[in-house]
């Protein structure tokens, strides 16, 4: 875990190594302070000129100085190097994400991940930032505080040998009893943001069904149970400080009174004043480093599970992989599936697609038609190696999908997804994910194709008109007819429309699908719909049922041999029939 998160460290290594330099010279320098103290007390106490005490308090005045000057730095670099590896952390994931493939995806919930690369990046990074300055520090500040304790109060010493294992065994009691509440907790955190994130997207349903309060409750609850968890965890906690104070007052009545003791019953020759000072100081020091290393053992007991999180993010492998020799060329449109199978997880029982063989040649347009739930999306989504079948071949242009750059691929087979996205920015932006170096011209052309120009120079910027998050100020057809626009634009070999017509009326359907062939003749079309009318003019139709073929031929052939297909036909029609009486 450790190894994994180090790479995200890179160029903020120097500021990394410079932190705990710095805090060494700092700590070095706070803890001969007390002794130069306790020496210019003793020599006060022996009647010491002016010159003297001169001296030694401009000696103290510049090692205060030198302590605070690396202080600042150990400060400056700590914040630096921490905040580097959030950002890279940030960085890292966001990017590995984008390479997962949705068999991956679909293994982490989106509000999982939204979390991980959020807050348990922050834990993480507040981790770090303690572990190279206050877990540095710490450690060091103990070690030769201890060292000057002994040498400067002999025996007195012994005390800080019967506090430490003290706080120790109480420390590794509350992490014992915290780390399972930490790891609880940010599972919970999941479900609070999936709660959020579930109600913003569909707030719309929630209003029409006036479900308000419904959402409140549900939220609420989610809410109070990630504030339980937290609130147990910071019961325990909390005695800590409790457990530091009773360790500081035994230490301070013991070294007050045995040190007062000593002073007044040997005459100052086994303890003097300056060293009964030190002693003081050093014992604040040990028992405040304590203090601060069990605030740094609570940070990353809860930085832990986090970071478990992360490196699991990292780690992860896509299913999907370029071959070691990847083909860089689609030859042409053509699209072959022999005995394919598929089915989204290994653990599932029946596949989604069974038996699945049927050739297109370059150039058809293939229309797609079922009912809900026969797979028709899965079967397209093998086509552009969004998943890989789980047995059977899959051919684009006569060679297996599997033996293509992805890249190549997905350059050549392009999708109007059943769920149109929209990002927030420009028409113009939006039209260029398909080819950013898109010409205005080949924008404009793509849009008409895609009869989207038309309402697109009725808005006051045109193409410049800024397009809200998700789309949310255009109108579903509107935003189907853009995103058929985008995918022109890649000037694609495969062209596949997953129902993405269906929020526009049947005419302007039967334009776009005029326009694509007679404009891209040469782009293999496959068309996925629910109406008959988006199919029937189409070379062929492939009729999907329960994840099978039920039959394939033209609208004429499938009207007279197939059930299902004249069924479907005539449900529409005395629709279409019942709406005109």
């Amino acid at each position: 875990m450790l190894k994994e998160l180090s790479k995200s460290i890179r160029e903020y290594k120097k500021s990394s190594i410079a932190t705990p330099l710095l805090v060494s010279l700092e700590v070095v320098l706070e803890c001969i302070i007390p002794f130069v103290i306790a020496t210019l007390v003793n020599q006060i106490k022996a009647g010491c000129e002016l010159q003297v005490i001169l001296g030694y308090g401009l000696v103290l005045v510049a090692m205060a100085g030198f302590s605070l000057l690396f202080g600042a730095l150990a400060g400056t670099t700590c914040a630096t190097a921490s905040c580097g590896l959030a950002r890279n952390l940030r960085k890292d994931m966001f990017y590995k994400i984008q390479d997962y493939s949705f068999e991956n995806i679909d293994k982490f919930s989106t509000s999982s991940l939204v979390t991980r690369i959020t807050t348990d990046v922050t834990n993480v990074q507040n981790a770090y930032m303690m572990i190279i300055r206050t877990a540095i520090r710490c450690p060091l500040m103990l070690i030769f505080a201890f060292i000057m304790a002994f040498v400067m109060g002999g025996r007195m010493g012994t005390i800080f040998l019967f506090v430490a294992p003290f706080l120790a065994f109480g420390l590794f009691l509350v992490i014992r009893k915290t780390m399972p509440l930490f790891k609880r907790v940010f599972k919970k955190y999941d479900n609070l943001n999936n709660s959020i994130q579930e109600n913003v997207k569909a707030m719309r349903v929630v209003k029409s069904y006036v479900r308000e309060d419904y959402e409140k409750e549900k939220f609420g609850l989610a809410a109070s149970d990630v504030c339980a968890d937290f609130t147990k965890a910071e019961r325990i906690l909390a005695l800590n400080n409790p457990m530091m104070q009773f360790c500081i007052y035994t230490v301070m009545i013991f070294v007050l009174s045995f040190g007062s003791y000593t002073i007044i019953t040997s005459r100052g020759v086994d303890l003097d004043v300056g060293q009964f000072s030190a002693l003081l100081t050093y014992s604040f020091m040990i028992l405040q480093s304590l203090m601060m290393l069990s605030m740094v053992f609570v940070m990353i007991t809860m930085a832990t599970e986090s970071a478990k999180r992360i490196v699991e993010i990292l780690q992860e492998k896509s299913t999907l992989a370029n071959p070691e020799q990847p083909i860089y060329e689609v030859q042409d449109g053509s699209v072959d599936f022999e005995d394919v199978n598929f089915k989204y997880s290994k653990k599932a029982e029946r596949m989604s697609l069974a038996d699945i063989s049927f050739h297109i040649n370059s150039g058809e347009t293939i229309g797609i038609i079922g009912g809900t739930g026969s797979s028709k999306s899965s079967l397209i989504q093998l086509i552009s190696r969004l998943y890989d079948a789980t047995e059977g071949v899959v051919k684009v242009g006569g060679i297996d999908v599997t033996q293509y750059d992805l890249e190549t691929l997905r350059n050549q087979v392009a999708v109007v997804l059943q769920k149109n996205i929209l990002f927030s920015g420009t028409i113009r932006e939006n039209l260029r994910w398909g080819n950013k170096e898109a010409t205005d011209e080949e924008l404009v052309h793509a849009c008409k194709l895609a009869h989207a120009d038309e309402f697109i120079t009725q808005f006051p910027m045109e193409y410049d008109t800024y397009i809200e998050q998700g789309g949310a100020n255009v109108s579903g057809g509107q935003k189907q007819r853009l995103c058929i626009a985008r995918a022109l634009l890649k000037k694609p070999k495969i062209l596949i429309m997953d129902d993405s017509t269906s929020a526009v009326d049947t005419k302007t359907d039967a334009m776009i699908r005029k326009a694509l062939r007679e404009f891209i003749p040469e782009t293999t079309k496959i068309i996925i719909a629910q109406r008959i009318s988006s199919v029937q003019d189409a070379d062929r139709v492939i009729v999907m049922e329960g994840g099978t073929i039920n039959a394939i031929g033209n609208h004429e052939e499938l009207l007279a041999t197939n059930e299902i297909y004249k069924e479907i036909f005539e449900s529409q029609n005395k629709a279409g029939d019942d709406d005109e009486e």
